[in-house]
């Protein structure tokens, strides 16, 4: 399977199963930057249940601005509040303190552009999940896709109604289980053993 999609903040549950079952990965890279999609958010289990993580973005003056000229807004001190979120949701989740020190500098470096970050995550989880997933990125925008699987929808929380299924989660006896988080969520709670569990999900 040939697929498209972004790059997103901490991909959702349903991006990796994407990425981890294809056989070749492309980014989109040329098109604009869009508000309230997971270009600069996720989503985790907080001990009050969904809770949402938004990166702050600078807002360009032109109309259109590609996503790959989007700067972060670090006036905000969004990362020690992100970092301080995900200890109160993962702390006394099996695998949070083994993988704590992976995702550290994510929180304490000073990114410019958004897009350079995701990409850093990516590389950063990759390595926590122990999966190798080559990639190339497009060279302009194209509004149809005939060679590829198009995920690119997958980038809009609302539009994504992928519900994976059921693992053990923290918080789970006082709110239910709660699908398709961040990538974090499952990397906490299953370790390793995400990766076959990716493998066996059915988007």
């Amino acid at each position: 399977m040939k697929i498209i999609l972004h790059p997103t903040y901490f991909p959702s549950i349903s991006h990796y199963t994407a990425m981890v079952q294809a056989n070749e990965i492309t980014f989109e890279v040329e098109d604009n930057f869009q508000k309230q999609t997971n270009r600069n958010r996720m989503y985790i289990y907080s001990p009050n249940g969904l809770q949402l993580l938004n990166i702050p973005v600078k807002h360009s003056k032109e109309k259109h601005q590609k996503f790959k000229d989007t700067r972060i807004e670090n006036d905000f001190d969004w990362q020690k509040n992100h970092f301080k979120s995900l200890e109160a949701a993962y702390r006394t989740s099996p695998f949070f303190e083994y993988f704590e020190d992976d995702f550290r500098p994510i929180f304490e470096k000073k990114h410019e552009f958004m897009m350079d970050l995701n990409f850093q995550i990516f590389e950063i989880v990759n390595e926590c999940l122990g999966v190798d997933l080559p990639f190339s990125k497009t060279n302009e925008y194209f509004h149809e896709i005939q060679d590829k699987t198009d995920f690119r929808y997958l980038v809009n929380g609302k539009k994504d109604t992928f519900l994976n299924e059921e693992y053990t989660q923290v918080f789970e006896e006082k709110n239910g289980f709660l699908p398709n988080l961040s990538i974090l969520d499952l990397l906490f709670n299953e370790g390793r053993h995400a990766v076959d569990y990716l493998k066996n999900q059915q988007l």
